[in-house]
């Protein structure tokens, strides 16, 4: 904190912006929250029950948009880990982020943190290994993926009944293989409106994850667009903002049920486009619960800032819903 000539305190907050795949990611490097230590599901209850508003101010307007994805960097819980992230977004936090993963490699590489190969990030669902590869994409391993439920009936008021399948891929998902649309970023207000009405057709329903869990990611499957990838989805997160990106957790979910189905063999390369046409390229490794994602993408370096967070402005810990 510093202050102003009128004794104003002011925060100031390191964080270097990228995007994978059009989606962007926050990485807050000095000024955030002090969480303490202990495991990283911890530190997430006591940032969401005592520093929401600091996640308000870094995503949500003014300084943010809605598609983007905040992660506190913090030191790791796990010994085998070299870094400890939180991720939070426009509604909340998230367990696990995909594409915030990749970014948040592709930072700290930029931060010269990290040098090519591999690593690992503590995570409140767990640690994630990820390797920096020498042409600068990012693999990483995410959390054990697998279905819960196949082949859900939903009615969903207004688009008639649909079938889905409850999966889990470090956030929970409910996974379409249909669309009323096309899967074109021009049909995203549409795209949007069905999720959203989707995602409270299961609250309706009492249709959760494990232990009561809300499912909070909705995922639309379709055909890809370029012959050399295996499908297109739509992936509305919550809040209400789509991925620009192909998911990762979206992408570990997919390819869980496809395994499930006895549609993807492990080991066998799955080429997932985002709404953008960006491509994350997906291997399903064995693991005695489900399978372990091994996820490929690329991020971007967009830029570097000091946020400053002032008392004294009326909308700086961010424009109300």
């Amino acid at each position: 904190m510093t202050a102003t000539a009128d004794r104003t305190p002011v925060r100031r907050v390191q964080v270097v912006d990228s995007h994978t795949e059009g989606e962007p990611t926050r990485v807050v490097v000095r000024g955030g929250p002090e969480l303490g230590d202990g495991p990283l599901p911890d530190r997430r209850d006591r940032f969401r029950a005592g520093h929401d508003r600091f996640r308000r101010a870094l995503v949500t307007e003014p300084r943010g948009t809605e598609g983007m994805v905040g992660a506190l960097l913090c030191a790791p819980h796990d010994p085998a880990s070299a870094f400890g992230v939180i991720f939070f977004d426009n509604a909340g936090y998230l367990g696990m982020c995909g594409h915030g993963t990749i970014g948040l490699v592709v930072t700290l590489a930029h931060l010269g943190r990290l040098t090519a190969g591999r690593t690992t990030i503590d995570t409140p669902v767990g640690p994630v290994p990820a390797e920096l590869h020498a042409d600068g994409t990012v693999t990483f391993w995410n959390v054990a993926s697998f279905r819960r439920r196949a082949a859900v009936p939903l009615d969903v008021p207004g688009f008639g009944s649909t079938v889905g399948d409850v999966a889990w891929g470090g956030n929970w998902f409910f996974l379409i293989d249909s669309s009323p649309v096309a899967l074109r970023v021009d049909h995203a207000e549409t795209l949007t409106g069905y999720c959203r009405a989707v995602r409270a057709a299961l609250a309706r329903s009492a249709i959760t994850g494990d232990g009561g869990a809300p499912i909070d990611h909705i995922e639309l499957s379709g055909p890809a667009e370029r012959s050399e990838n295996d499908a297109r989805n739509f992936v509305l997160c919550p809040g209400d903002a789509y991925d620009r990106s192909p998911c990762g957790t979206g992408t570990s979910a997919k390819m869980a049920c496809l395994v499930a189905d006895g549609r993807l063999k492990e080991g066998t390369s799955w080429r997932q486009e985002g709404i953008l046409g960006g491509v994350f390229e997906g291997r399903a490794d064995p693991s005695p619960s489900g399978i372990r994602p091994r996820i490929t993408g690329v991020a971007h370096i967009t830029g570097e800032a000091e946020l400053l967070l002032d008392d004294r402005d009326p909308l700086g810990y961010g424009v109300p819903p």
